[in-house]
């Protein structure tokens, strides 16, 4: 089980993430036409809330939308304003598109037929599914139980960076950085020699990082310094401290449930996906040729992976090593 996986679905459980139904260029053109394409549309259903330059804007509409965002008890009537709100300037954006006839644009209906397509399938999907068994207390606490790392035994890193562009890391830079013993004096000599950089500051738990990443932050020192490269730019890390932050089974346990039970519906809808396909006739067509040194490369034996390590010294920075890659997730926490 991927730790980045579980928190970036622990993460947004819980949580009332308003969806904005006024959508920027072709995507609200797309959503507005659905209901306008080619001919005119049926008359709305439902009793009516607002009336848009002669069209209504109904009860169900909105219920819809509030389907979808499915907000907090306590958020829901700011939520039904906000809501209808959006729900008039899309019939604003719709009317002004089919005036000039952006209904019938090609890119239009072909993202038309898209959201089409997804939503047929989707309501397919739900009804070979059905309704998923949602976990049981004995699998929720078998998961806190068999990740620690997650939980009991959960780390909090307080970390240091100074921000710098790539181009200046150059060899007089590096040289600094090794024979630099903190990220101050790292930042003395960059003052000293008029290289720009910018300070941050880190706070991340083994929960948010993935589980490679953890285990080198764990294993190196306090005040090691590493660098990790993002393009154009060049971050200079050093952990400041490690602390113990345990959570408890009544804290974690609502988030490992939504966890789980998404697990299960993605493990079923695949299921479900792998059967059609078994039995379906597929044939890929007009796929473009593969050359020949490239197929040659394809029948030789895969390398072998290399060892894991721990995250290498501030001069051997190639954007290719997995240092840099599994460093990213400390990177791009900002």
């Amino acid at each position: 089980m991927k730790q980045s996986e579980y928190h970036s679905l622990a993460s947004s459980h819980g949580r009332f993430r308003h969806r904005q139904v006024l959508r920027a260029g072709l995507l609200v053109l797309a959503a507005a036409a659905l209901t306008a394409c080619g001919e005119k549309a049926e008359k709305k259903q439902g009793q009516a809330l607002a009336s848009v330059n002669g069209e209504e804007v109904t009860v169900m509409q909105l219920n819809e939308e509030l389907t979808r965002v499915n907000p907090q008890v306590a958020q829901q009537e700011a939520a039904r304003k906000q809501l209808l709100e959006s729900l008039i300037d899309r019939q604003l954006l719709q009317g002004e598109a089919v005036k000039e006839k952006m209904d019938r644009d090609p890119k239009v209906v072909q993202a038309i037929e898209r959201a089409k397509a997804t939503i047929i399938a989707q309501a397919y999907l739900q009804k070979r599914v059905g309704t998923v068994a949602r976990p049981t207390k004995e699998e929720v606490q078998a998961y806190y139980t068999q990740n620690p790392q997650l939980f009991s035994n959960r780390k909090q890193f307080d970390m240091r960076q100074l921000v710098l562009a790539t181009a200046d890391l150059n060899d007089d830079v590096k040289k600094a950085i090794d024979s630099s013993k903190s990220l101050e004096e790292v930042a003395v000599f960059l003052d000293q020699n008029k290289v720009k950089y910018a300070r941050a500051q880190l706070v991340r738990s083994t929960t948010e990082l993935p589980p490679e990443l953890s285990t080198r932050l764990l294993a190196m020192p306090k005040g090691q310094l590493f660098i990790v490269r993002e393009g154009t730019r060049s971050l200079l890390i050093s952990i400041a401290d490690t602390k113990d932050a345990p959570i408890a089974l009544e804290q974690a346990g609502p988030q490992i449930e939504q966890f789980l039970f998404n697990k299960k519906n993605k493990e079923a809808a695949d299921a479900a996906i792998k059967q059609l396909r078994a039995t379906a006739k597929i044939e890929y067509m007009n796929q473009p040729a593969k050359p020949a040194a490239a197929a040659a490369a394809g029948t030789a034996p895969a390398a072998a992976p290399a060892p894991a390590t721990a995250p290498a010294p501030a001069t051997a920075t190639s954007p290719a090593t997995s240092e840099d890659v599994n460093a990213r997730g400390v990177a791009g926490l900002k």
